[in-house]
């Protein structure tokens, strides 16, 4: 008993020394039982540690306040293994701190049990070695899940979709690792059936997971259908939306109007060109609207040129330049 109240005070001054309200140390206690046991002297080593590897101090309440094991770990033993393990996969500076600042937790996992096995994984699936800290410094809730169960069930559902051969898998994590922290049953599945009702065949659904995997992850009434209907308003039949969405896969998780709205009329409105021209040139959506839409349209119809969009906009500054200003000029 009296080394538990020697633990308590201690930890209670701890706290009360670095700005703690009693409120938010008596959260921090239910939140973890051991730190009550917790001597001042480790919480400080432990405070201390996070500082020289570049959290910096106004975010190390919140931090501690998330995951307030992070006190009553072994500095030797637990935090700096982890630390130093997260650095050989970091190839910046800051890259660690950030995800520890993300995701506190993942210094409460092991090494041995949590980390390496999940990097192995990610290798199995054809994750390049250069790729895996990427995939979770970017991510580091994924040390979190279970390989067994959620992980795993991702895998099986993206391999359904065919694209089980030639690393595919592990190159859609490295695109976007936060893929694999969503539910199958509640989001991905619904999101690639709603995707082919609209029309895209097996082969066009494996290249938007594979080119833009974020639209998988997107809730279907609130993005997908409002966007699909938006089109449809526009005067594209299925056909051609489904060609829009194989061709520049964010068209249906773009804002309708900051960006497609903006863009559609100034093809109808300013350039004068018909709706059914984007369904050959997809990716005119993804040009800015003044930086490269308006000033390449000025300057064509300054030199009274006629080209497809695909021809206007599939190039460089540079290259456009000489294609359409510079070479004209010197002729």
């Amino acid at each position: 008993m009296a080394s538990t109240q020697t633990g308590n005070s201690s930890i209670l001054w701890f706290f009360r020394d670095r700005g703690f309200d009693d409120s938010t140390i008596q959260e921090m206690f239910r939140k973890c039982k051991r730190l009550q046991d917790t001597q001042g002297d480790r919480a400080s080593e432990n405070w201390a540690y996070l500082k020289t590897i570049g959290i910096q101090e106004r975010k190390l309440p919140s931090i501690i306040l998330k995951c307030p094991k992070i006190l009553t770990l072994g500095l030797n033993e637990k935090l700096i293994p982890m630390v130093e393990c997260l650095a050989t996969l970091g190839s910046k500076p800051r890259e660690v701190a950030s995800a520890i600042t993300k995701f506190p937790h993942i210094l409460s996992h092991s090494v041995e049990e949590k980390l390496c096995p999940l990097l192995a994984f990610f290798q199995a699936l054809g994750v390049p070695e250069k790729q895996l800290g990427k995939i979770l410094l970017l991510n580091p809730r994924l040390i979190s899940y279970s390989i067994d169960s959620k992980l795993t069930e991702i895998v099986n559902f993206l391999a359904a979709l065919g694209l089980a051969k030639d690393g595919m898998i592990g190159k859609v994590m490295v695109k976007h690792p936060f893929i694999m922290g969503y539910s199958v049953a509640k989001r991905l599945r619904p999101t690639s059936e709603f995707l082919k009702s609209v029309g895209l065949t097996e082969q066009d659904l494996r290249s938007v997971v594979m080119n833009f995997p974020e639209v998988l992850c997107r809730d279907v009434n609130k993005i997908l259908k409002p966007n699909f209907a938006y089109l449809s308003r526009c005067g594209f039949n299925d056909r051609q939306i489904a060609a829009l969405v194989t061709g520049y896969p964010p068209i249906l998780i773009k804002s309708i109007r900051n960006s497609l709205e903006p863009r559609i009329k100034f093809l109808v409105e300013v350039m004068g060109r018909q709706i059914d021209e984007v369904v050959d040139y997809p990716n005119f959506f993804q040009h800015g609207l003044k930086k490269t839409l308006e000033s390449r349209h000025k300057l064509l119809k300054r030199r009274k040129v006629d080209c497809s969009l695909s021809e206007m906009l599939d190039c460089n500054q540079k290259k456009f330049l000489m294609k359409y200003a510079l070479l004209e000029g010197s002729a």
